[in-house]
């Protein structure tokens, strides 16, 4: 394994997409889809045997600056990596151009499960599988190297809880980590986080199973929830057999989504001290329980205007859709609860589009494969706010609570209200890109928050009619497309990564 560390992460993850097209392969051999089938073997073996021949030629490269050389991987992964993942897709369809192809595998590797195929019935199963892999392999990317390659350059919100400047600094994880090779870093933390992401995967997986779902539709869902793509072959949770139960159980895996300290320490009896004691877990825990209870309380008024308080059924139906689909979107994984028509329905409540919009920009937790805002930063910015409001009333007060508090409320909030001000000058600019392709402003804005927030899912239950990507023309597609990496890698390690000091070493 210690290889590996002789060969480029471009390299790397070429190889692990290769391989990962005969998995395909076997699912369209057991469903007798010799097109399909055939079309990911070709495409796998011709990619495996460059990827050899790029490996052979570059093992033992020498780079001056790893971390650096990392960064630009992450951004090459998101944005050239599609091409190769998007042959075999492109093949097995064979109805669709290349840019569609090349559209949907972005969406899918960002984990933001947008699709210009609505109907399920469009593609093949196995074409569906792929997806759900794609994504699932992004979900994991993204976990990786927010830990062993953003952490230690204090990017992808650990900036709010270190003083050190934003990529530039050292996070202290477990001593000097600054001076470990990034390269050690990634397959160290790769031996951690891998049993962990595939451990879950395989335990939703069968939990799902025993609820109803059919394997194939069950292992779809469970790597899209672990990977927060919001990807399904049956067009979401409510067209699958497993109905409430499933939808249970993916509530209790999208607590991973939330908080970073649910799986960084291992799956022990003390992580649950530690998640409930964590900052993001509380923010997180917050929002599902308060709005969920605001929208049940506005729907109790609505069904007691039509005469129907005493469907207690119905109240609890829609109180569920309500959680489960604020949390769901929270981690910006996009699946509705079968329960969620339900909900409107009962109080005759229009779309809550704009609640949708806020839960997507908020995201879920820093170092999770959430997008979003995150709530780390949101809660610097709460913890701010709280102590100026304090100092309206004791201007001579000293806030307490530890050094590390005192950073989060000052230099931690200042950083997120700057990411969020860039977050928010890149939602504009974005807009004003779609506006001119002709769009209007609401689908503008929605599509815009929808690949921000690496949510997909969005575009089709925010607005009162549903936004498909596939009315879309090509222009507007490799701006959302765009907008996809950008929010997947966050503005400030893109401004990381233009930063002349980081090209001087």
């Amino acid at each position: 394994m210690h290889r590996l560390l002789n060969l480029s992460l471009v390299t790397i993850v070429m190889g692990v997409g290769a391989l990962a097209m005969f998995v395909p392969v076997l699912h369209g051999l057991a469903v007798r889809d010799w097109l399909t089938a055939r079309s990911f073997f070709y495409s796998g073996t011709l990619f495996l045997t460059l990827t050899l021949l790029i490996a052979i030629a570059g093992y033992n490269g020498r780079t001056r600056n790893l971390a650096r050389s990392h960064l630009v991987a992450m951004l090459a992964v998101f944005t050239v990596l599609p091409l190769m993942l998007a042959v075999p897709f492109h093949e097995a369809v064979r109805n669709t151009r290349f840019l569609n192809a090349y559209f949907e595998m972005v969406s899918s590797l960002t984990t933001t499960g947008a699709t210009l195929f609505p109907d399920p019935g469009r593609l093949a199963p196995t074409v569906h599988l792929w997806r759900a892999i794609v994504g699932w392999m992004g979900g994991y990317f993204i976990w990786l190297t927010a830990i062993a390659v953003l952490a230690p350059m204090n990017l992808g919100g650990f900036e709010v809880t270190t003083p050190a400047p934003a990529g530039r600094g050292a996070r202290q994880l477990e001593g000097p980590t600054h001076r470990t090779d990034p390269r050690e870093r990634l397959l160290r933390f790769n031996g951690q986080l891998m049993p962990i992401y595939v451990g879950l995967t395989g335990v939703l997986w069968l939990l799902l199973i025993l609820a109803g779902d059919t394997p194939f539709v069950a292992a779809c869902h469970a790597m899209s929830v672990l990977s927060t793509s919001g990807i399904s072959p049956v067009g979401g949770l409510q067209g699958a057999p497993s109905g409430i139960l499933g939808e249970l159980m993916v509530f209790v895996f999208l607590v991973f989504a939330v908080s970073r300290q649910s799986f960084t320490n291992g799956l022990k009896p003390a992580t649950v001290t530690r998640v409930v004691r964590d900052s993001e877990f509380r923010m997180g825990l917050a929002a599902v329980i308060a709005l969920p209870l605001l929208l049940f309380a506005h729907h109790w008024i609505g069904a007691y205007e039509v005469a129907e308080q005493q469907n207690l059924l119905a109240a609890l139906r829609a109180l569920w859709g309500s959680v489960f689909t604020v949390l769901s979107f929270l981690t910006t994984t996009g699946f509705t609860s079968g329960d969620w028509i339900e909900m409107r329905n009962w109080s005759g409540l229009q779309t809550p589009g704009l609640i949708l919009v806020g839960l997507a920009m908020i995201g879920g937790g820093v170092a999770t494969t959430a997008g979003g805002v995150k709530l780390l930063r949101v809660y610097a910015l709460y913890k701010h706010g709280q102590r100026e409001l304090e100092r309206l009333f004791h201007p001579s007060s000293v806030g307490g609570a530890g050094p590390m508090a005192r950073h989060i409320r000052r230099g931690g909030a200042y950083i997120s209200w700057v990411f969020f001000m860039l977050f928010a000058l890149s939602v504009a600019v974005v807009m004003a890109a779609l506006s001119l392709t002709g769009l209007g402003f609401e689908a503008a804005m929605v599509l815009t928050v929808s690949a921000m927030s690496t949510t997909g899912p969005l575009a089709a239950v925010a607005g009162e009619t549903p936004i498909l990507y596939g009315g879309l023309g090509d222009v507007a597609k490799m701006i959302l497309a765009a907008a996809m990496v950008l929010g997947r890698l966050e503005t400030l390690a893109i401004i990381a990564l233009l930063n002349p000091e980081l090209w001087r070493h």
